[in-house]
């Protein structure tokens, strides 16, 4: 069974950095896409960023230039480096990961993370 495991959330104030992890398990395939999505309250789930196995990236342009994204396959985990960080970037930061498996992709989700930013 697939889990993937955040950590590296909490609270920070304004321009404050906080990196969060996640690490994925339990499939015998490789995972592909990797990412980070955010739910604020009252919102709806955004992507933040993700990156394919083979290093390529994408950012919403929220963060471009202020979050960065990066992983390590031999570990199956996931990060996210978040700099400069705004009240706005307050969410629920959830995992995502991809698995394909006999022609068919499934995607996988983790629990979520409390990213909280004072102004």
């Amino acid at each position: 069974q697939v889990q993937l495991v955040e950590s590296g959330g909490g609270w920070v104030q304004a321009g404050g950095s906080l990196r969060l992890s996640c690490a994925a398990s339990g499939s015998i395939f490789s995972f592909n896409a990797m990412g980070w999505y955010r739910q604020a309250p009252g919102k709806q789930r955004e992507l933040v960023a993700t990156i394919g196995r083979g290093d390529s990236r994408k950012y919403a342009d929220s963060v471009k230039g202020r979050f960065t994204i990066s992983r390590d396959n031999a570990k199956n985990t996931v990060y996210m480096q978040m700099d400069s960080l705004k009240p706005e970037d307050t969410a629920v930061y959830y995992c995502n990961a991809a698995v394909t498996a006999f022609g068919y992709e499934s995607h996988y989700w983790g629990q979520g993370t409390q990213v909280t930013v004072s102004s």
